[in-house]
């Protein structure tokens, strides 16, 4: 194990290895509650395992967030029930790669940012610990709009939404609350001790609450007999065919169009589909998650013992609860939205003019103009006054508008209130509020705890509660948010998972060659079968996300964006090449 320096709390400097900065002094006991538990079989097992669980209901705290909300509303809004299997299938490889990162953690105690720089590639790891700081600067933005929107509308319309006290005041407190609060757990958690047990619980009490929102809602809907259980069971099972073609309940409204038109609306649907699948996929595993394992088990203390809690825990905490609540919002949004017109047009589809709600009148303009665009060229088109395009857009087919209708963007509390006739004003507002804004904030109270740990590691200051504060801080940037971002809050997320996609194989390829790199693992390298097994289900995992990376590269830089792919991993082969032939001869750690 090669030997830091961290501050002592008298200001001495004492050389301590990474896990001993990251002391627990519980850490035996911990170990002895295991020991007993299995001397007791699978029972006792599992309730020693659930007593000391923590890093995987952290993990769904920031996965739970404005990310996966949204994409799991979108993904109910275009394909209905068709992609219910997407978010589930993208945490089963999440799963398998984060239970990676554990292993090679708990065999080591070694801190995953130097393990890489030493064993595979300088640039690989500073890559993985820099993309991880810029995903949660991204990523902390929507949280805080999703925040603010969740009490502005749902929450406290009356007192901090219109008519309340005026913007920005508003948004100041509302901000600024969530920080305090943010900010007041995390530095509970860098206490250690008794604040980390208060973190594990703060952070099981918020998801567990997330969930039960978001499920009380389906189970109501459920009772009205407004969900249709057959499609949902059949929405699990993967169909490929939505990735090149609209989902079959479009069928009926494109038949009415011309065969250019259909053309148009159907290209238009498949984008759709296939960018929220990526939106969805990155937003069950980020980048950051990756950073965040390993240093949530180092800050417990745990070590090789405690492999078999590490799987049980990423079951329990992060799988279970991340299915639970996205297929939720997948439910709803796909029985409120797929395929229908928004509440209010349904009298007026014979009508030449749809009257389109305002909340959803920028999104229809915008859908009408595309279609337009289309038929004019884009020359044409770029030459007509707004006065023109109104006049065009006026004389369209009904059938068209429809379509523009039926695809525009909703939002979360459109959402909500599309249920009030189910749920009751109170439970659709309240009840999705609650679940929104716990998801905002548990979410920044994670992103926020990342950070620390970045920080620390890159300036070599592990455990270093200093610096692990001032990281923290750097994720107020996040508070911009709210006052820079005024379309649907929810829709911020979209781009951020999508940017997070791009990042997300610099891990993934990291710990797929730590796993194989017997100077680090030693006798704990995996052998015969499970080497089999771990690498048959990491390349999965990892060509999948290098597939969708190059895919979104491809779709918004072309030729640059695969440059620039080709260009990291290269100089990535570079820095391992120099590293090995300035290295002394690598030694075997030693882990048996």
């Amino acid at each position: 194990m090669i030997n830091t320096e961290n501050q002592a709390p008298d200001g001495m400097t004492n050389p301590v290895t990474p896990s001993q900065s990251f002391s627990n002094p519980d850490i035996e006991k911990h170990k002895q509650i295991i020991t007993e538990g299995k001397a007791q079989g699978s029972l006792g097992t599992l309730l020693a395992y659930t007593k000391l669980s923590g890093p995987g209901w952290i993990q769904s705290a920031i996965t739970l967030g404005g990310g996966s909300l949204s994409s799991a509303l979108y993904l109910g809004i275009i394909a209905g029930f068709a992609f219910m299997w997407v978010q589930p299938l993208a945490m089963i490889l999440g799963v398998i790669m984060l239970s990676a990162i554990a292993y090679v953690t708990l065999s080591t105690g070694k801190s995953p940012f130097k393990a890489i720089n030493e064993h595979i590639s300088p640039v690989l790891g500073w890559g993985w610990l820099l993309a991880s700081m810029a995903a949660n600067m991204v990523w902390s933005m929507p949280q805080f709009s999703l925040a603010t929107a969740a009490v502005q509308q749902n929450l406290l319309p009356q007192f901090l939404g219109e008519g309340g006290i005026p913007e920005p005041w508003s948004k100041i407190i509302i901000v600024g609350t969530t920080l305090a609060v943010a900010a007041t757990v995390v530095m509970l958690y860098s206490r250690g001790g008794w604040g980390v047990k208060a973190f594990d619980w703060t952070m099981k009490t918020m998801v567990g609450g997330i969930v039960l929102c978001f499920f009380a809602v389906v189970i109501r809907m459920s009772i009205s007999g407004e969900v249709a259980w057959n499609k949902i069971f059949l929405g699990l099972i993967p169909s490929w065919s939505s990735l090149s073609e609209p989902t079959a309940s479009f069928s009926p409204f494109l038949a009415d169009l011309t065969a250019e038109g259909r053309a148009y609306w159907s290209g238009l649907i498949v984008d759709q589909q296939r960018s929220i699948i990526i939106s969805a996929a990155a937003a069950a595993v980020g980048i950051n998650m990756t950073f965040l394992l390993p240093y949530s088990m180092l800050k417990k203390g745990w070590s090789k013992e405690f492999k078999g809690l590490a799987v049980f825990d990423l079951s329990t905490g992060l799988f279970i609860p991340f299915v639970i609540a996205t297929a939720c919002v997948v439910i709803v949004s796909a029985s409120q939205f797929h395929a229908k017109i928004p509440a209010g047009l349904e009298n007026s589809q014979n009508n030449l003019e749809l009257q389109v709600p305002k909340t959803l009148q920028s999104g229809y303009q915008k859908n009408l103009e595309g279609r337009l665009k289309s038929q004019l060229g884009g020359e044409a088109f770029a030459n007509l006054s707004d006065n023109d395009i109104i006049q065009q857009i006026s004389k369209m087919p009904v059938a068209e508008k429809r379509m523009a209708a039926m695809l525009v963007k909703r939002d979360a509390f459109q959402l909500s209130n599309a249920l009030t006739p189910i749920t009751g004003p109170t439970l659709a507002h309240y009840i999705f509020g609650l679940g929104i804004f716990g998801m905002a904030l548990s979410t920044a109270i994670v992103l926020m705890t990342i950070n620390g740990f970045c920080l620390c590691e890159a300036l070599n200051k592990p455990g270093n509660k200093h610096y692990f504060r001032i990281g923290v801080f750097m994720v107020f940037i996040g508070a911009i948010g709210p006052f820079a971002w005024n379309q649907a809050k929810l829709w911020l997320a979209i781009p951020t998972s999508v940017f997070g996609m791009v990042l997300l194989p610099i891990a993934y390829i990291a710990f797929f060659l730590l796993m194989n790199q017997k100077t680090l693992l030693g006798k704990q390298t995996p052998q015969g079968k499970m080497k089999f097994v771990w690498n048959g289900a990491m390349f999965v995992a990892t060509l999948v996300a290098g597939g969708s990376s190059l895919w979104v590269l491809w779709s918004k830089l072309q030729f640059t964006g695969i440059f620039i792919f080709a260009a990291f991993f290269l100089a990535v082969l570079i820095g391992s090449k120099l590293k090995k032939r300035n290295s002394p001869s690598a030694t075997v750690h030693e882990t048996g």
